[in-house]
């Protein structure tokens, strides 16, 4: 089915934004707007056939621009996740990023690519319904070095939505995109996530500081709250939610240490909710995996008037390490001229 394209209004600065419909014949249905380039709803159907929007968001672009919206279902870059005071040494001089979370710079500053109007175009030459996004982000924004050009393609099919990214930089720059969708199994503003069933193919995980930044160590998960390697029964989320409350974290905030090969697509994780029988498989070509537990969902009014309080969606996002520019062991996220990032991210639906 050709997908649809209708208008989401205007930005505060006047820019026209649009809104895009992927539907397939299983029932599955996907919404994105060119603003953030972000997944804005998601309908996936239950054991009984009922049909549930499983994304945080809002219902107009007025939510997306206000300070309600974390990062809802957006695309973050250039650098998701953590860099350490904002400020890296690249080729021996200093770069100073934006700081938006204390010192520190997260998820590309205070005005990253979840926060700018991206273009969208229909793809008329691929078998499953398909929006490419395309953005430009110049030199010198929020700090970051050269001119980046970015993509990212949402393909529906049959039980899945695949996001496929590329990106290409005029100087070394730092890029790590990723999705930045919150999901509940249940249906968005549907309680809490803390029931459901959580199995992750990482066998390490990585500490972090009282401020959320890595250590630099890498670590087993096993006989932590953070061992989700059993699969049947997996764990519940809620299982280990008390011990970590005492923590900076305050809950689930770790990248986890994937077991494929990086650049592989491979399943690493599988989230479960018992009581419709909806699961999600998630499958990427990244090395990392950030699990984020909503902890600073604060009974914000999302779509229908729905309340999304704390703990009530699960964020997976699919990335390299974060503050990867201090850690030589980790994985690069330096993006030199002549290269191509590439990244692909598959969330995958069944019924259990």
């Amino acid at each position: 089915m050709r997908p649809r394209v209708e208008d989401f209004g205007q930005t505060a600065d006047g820019t026209q934004t649009e809104v895009f419909t992927l539907e397939c014949g299983d029932g599955l249905r996907a919404r994105m707007t060119t603003f953030g380039a972000a997944l804005t709803e998601l309908w996936v159907p239950d054991r009984r056939g009922r049909l549930a929007d499983v994304v945080l968001g809002f219902d107009t672009l007025a939510g997306y621009e206000s300070a309600a919206n974390q990062y809802f279902g957006c695309t973050v870059g250039r650098c998701a996740n953590r860099i350490a005071n904002g400020a890296f040494v690249l080729d021996g001089r200093t770069i100073q990023l934006s700081t938006n979370e204390g010192p520190h710079h997260l998820h590309g500053g205070s005005r990253g690519l979840d926060r700018v109007s991206w273009r969208g175009q229909v793809q008329d030459d691929e078998r499953d319904p398909a929006v490419l996004f395309t953005t430009r982000s110049p030199a010198g924004s929020e700090g970051y070095p050269g001119t980046l050009d970015a993509a990212v393609t949402y393909t529906l099919g049959a039980r899945e939505l695949r996001l496929d990214y590329v990106a290409s930089c005029s100087e070394t720059s730092p890029v790590n995109l990723t999705n930045h969708s919150y999901f509940n199994l249940a249906g968005a503003g549907e309680g809490t996530i803390l029931g459901h069933e959580l199995w992750i193919a990482a066998e390490h995980y990585l500490p972090v500081d009282e401020s959320l930044i890595p250590t630099g160590n890498i670590e087993p998960v096993a006989g932590t709250a953070l061992d989700f390697r059993a699969r049947r029964p997996a764990r519940t989320l809620g299982s280990g939610m008390t011990e970590l409350e005492a923590e900076a974290t305050r809950g689930y905030d770790h990248n986890f240490v994937l077991d494929h090969a990086p650049g592989e697509l491979a399943l690493a994780a599988r989230l479960r909710e018992p009581t419709s029988g909806r699961t999600l498989e998630l499958l990427t070509t990244e090395p990392g995996l950030q699990v984020y537990s909503g902890n600073h969902l604060h009974g914000q009014t999302g779509k229908g008037n729905r309340r999304y309080d704390r703990h009530g969606a699960l964020a997976l996002e699919a990335q390299r390490f974060p503050d990867a520019v201090h850690h030589d062991g980790f994985p690069t996220v330096l993006l030199h001229p002549g290269q191509t990032y590439t990244q692909t991210t598959v969330y995958r639906f069944s019924i259990d």
